[in-house]
């Protein structure tokens, strides 16, 4: 990963707008692969058969690593998949596929008003779109006496771990996740409660899909 989190979508939305009885339908997902949003795409192009056109943009990866397409899927040139990935490169998400099928409603829109059509329906299923964050994760291992148990989990909540796991044993072996980001000063403020005792032991980095973590 070129960056250690970034906003995705958390699942599938969708918005409809209508301009000058054309109607415009906004499907969103998430997708971590040109092939995942070119399957997308085709589903929605199945779904949608009889539609004037399904115009698509996807955005794969984040940052300076991305993959990004679109197409105007036979509307003029410039006025519909490149104002939809313009609202995607806005968002600031990434790993993440939309189109925006559109059923003809008898008025020519010219192509100022078709750029304003694609762009406002695609802004519209990104207000309505869950957000999540692909994040950079530490699986950690931890093995503590019992009485430190309280405390170490209260400092895995306070940076934005999670416990997967905790045996019961002799000493108590804690599995967590932490984001990358946050897995250092976790390691500082455990030191500092044992004394110097207490240490995690990173056993896997991957990439995790985690809700949103608003600060209060």
């Amino acid at each position: 990963m070129s960056n250690e989190r970034y906003p995705i979508p958390a699942a599938a939305a969708r918005a409809e707008i209508e301009v000058k009885r054309s109607r415009f339908i906004a499907t969103a997902v998430p997708a971590f692969t040109i092939t995942e949003a070119r399957a997308f795409i085709t589903r929605i192009k199945s779904e949608f058969s009889d539609a004037t056109h399904n115009v698509p943009a996807f955005i794969i990866g984040y940052g300076t690593a991305v993959t990004a397409h679109c197409n105007d899927d036979g509307e003029p040139s410039g006025t519909a998949g490149r104002p939809i990935l313009a609202v995607l490169q806005g968002s600031g998400l990434g790993d993440i596929a939309l189109v925006v099928t559109r059923y003809y409603g008898g008025t020519k829109l010219g192509t100022g008003g078709l750029v304003r059509a694609y762009g406002e329906a695609a802004k519209a299923v990104l207000d309505v779109l869950p957000r999540a964050e692909r994040v950079s994760t530490h699986t950690v291992l931890l093995a503590i006496p019992y009485n430190y148990l309280e405390r170490v989990r209260l400092l895995v909540e306070k940076w934005h771990g999670r416990i997967l796991e905790e045996a019961f044993a002799a000493d108590i072996t804690i599995t967590a996740q932490f984001p990358t980001d946050q897995f250092s000063a976790f390691q500082n403020d455990l030191r500092e409660l044992s004394h110097g005792s207490l240490a995690a032991e990173i056993i896997e980095t991957n990439d995790a899909i985690l809700p949103v973590i608003r600060d209060s």
